[in-house]
């Protein structure tokens, strides 16, 4: 930790709810959750309608921001902005890589809003670029930077529930699609990439990759993948997807844990018509369960937002005792702390506090999601999309710049 505080000035390329949830976050008090060596600032909003709505945004959003943050109403003026250090990007996916690349063009650090692009291509191309222009890039899964996301990652890899055979994970909304979306919204419109995998799959498959992939030893291995889509019959969108991957490698865990380099599952589902939490109390369990030789891990709460993980042992059908270092079922409960949504705030200042840090300490990219993981993800999107042929709209698609969205 350093003795001095790092301040990390924001711009903020776009002005919908995403942008309003990460800023509210962003200005929260960090000495709230913990954090004593970073801070933010929001020095710069940007519309791409108007500089009146982008004031309208600062207005909405406290004193804090009102004296700090400018109105811009083009993306253009924004990145050119002198006192930005870094613009994070809260367009919808289909946007992603045209106002990305503005900003890596312009020698501004990204953090882009999942999913990272449209598809691979995109991402190798953003990736390319701020490594050529030494610029600092990450892809904004912020469950990734929960404290209980990495103590999750901390207990696998101790070895506390053995060698991981399975992943499963969930990502679901379960909602009366056509009464609330028709067939304009961006969940479901394919000129703006809608469709369950790319919206909430990337939840999923962040599970499922944080343990199979992130934690294996190097040189890690992709996976293969199986799929199976159902589309939604009013714009092709798929709207309930199943992901099955098979990892030739599984975690590095503790030595003491047989079997830790053997195949490992993968399971990843999602959907816009089923859902994880039917009843939004949690009654139908855990979303994301992490399976291995001596025991279980259960992850409750959003895919996305998780509050509380269950460690349960295995126990020997004969002797009826535990046959890993787990003796009980232990229940951890995160309560995500500050003003906000629920209970605190929304979770998304782990994130920023991340990208502070690594344009404090000098990075292009972060250890906890780095570019060679975020590429692969969205070749295993691809891979689903091609298998189902899932086509989205030539401009959004290309990598082409620019391309007037």
């Amino acid at each position: 930790m350093t003795d001095t505080v790092h301040t990390t000035r924001w711009g903020i390329l776009a002005t919908g709810w995403m942008a309003s949830v990460f800023v509210k976050d962003l200005l929260s008090d960090p000495a709230v959750r913990g954090v004593t060596d970073v801070r933010h600032e929001v020095v710069a909003v940007a519309s791409s309608t108007s500089t009146d709505r982008a004031q309208k945004f600062i207005d909405e959003h406290g004193q804090m921001i009102k004296t700090t943050a400018k109105a811009y109403g083009s993306y253009a003026d924004l990145v050119a902005d002198p006192n930005v250090d870094i613009v994070y990007v809260a367009t919808p996916h289909s946007h992603h890589y045209q106002n990305a690349l503005l900003a890596l063009k312009a020698g501004k650090p990204v953090l882009v809003e999942k999913a990272f692009t449209t598809n691979a291509a995109q991402a190798r191309e953003l990736v390319e670029e701020a490594n050529a222009a030494n610029l600092f890039l990450m892809e904004a899964l912020w469950t990734r930077f929960f404290p209980l996301a990495a103590e999750v990652r901390e207990a696998v890899a101790s070895g506390v529930i053995g060698a991981v055979q399975r992943v499963t994970a969930d990502s679901s909304f379960g909602e009366n699609v056509e009464a609330l979306w028709g067939t304009q919204n961006r969940i479901i419109n394919l000129d703006l990439a809608g469709g369950a995998l790319l919206d909430l799959g990337v939840y999923a498959l962040a599970w499922v990759f944080q343990i199979l992939y992130h934690l294996q030893p190097s040189p890690r291995q992709p996976p293969t993948v199986a799929s199976s889509v159902i589309k939604y019959p009013s714009t092709g969108a798929d709207e309930q997807t199943v992901v099955l991957l098979t990892f030739p490698v599984g975690p590095a865990v503790d030595s003491k844990s047989e079997g830790q380099n053997n195949s490992t599952q993968g399971i990843a589902t999602c959907g816009i018509r089923a859902g994880m939490d039917p009843d939004q109390k949690g009654t139908a369990g855990a979303p994301i369960r992490i399976q291995g030789t001596h025991g279980e891990i259960q992850v409750f709460g959003p895919t996305f937002r998780p509050t509380k993980y269950r460690l349960i042992p295995k126990l020997d059908t004969n002797t009826g005792k535990p046959v890993g270092p787990l003796s009980e079922v232990k229940d951890v409960e995160h309560v995500i702390p500050g003003p906000g949504e629920r209970n605190g705030g929304h979770g998304m200042y782990w994130e920023a506090d991340e990208a502070a840090r690594c344009l404090r300490d000098g990075k292009q990219q972060s250890a906890t999601m780095d570019w060679e993981e975020t590429i692969v993800i969205m070749d295993i999107m691809d891979s689903v999309r091609k298998q189902h042929n899932i086509k989205y709209p030539n401009s959004i698609e290309t990598t082409d710049y620019p391309v007037a969205l």
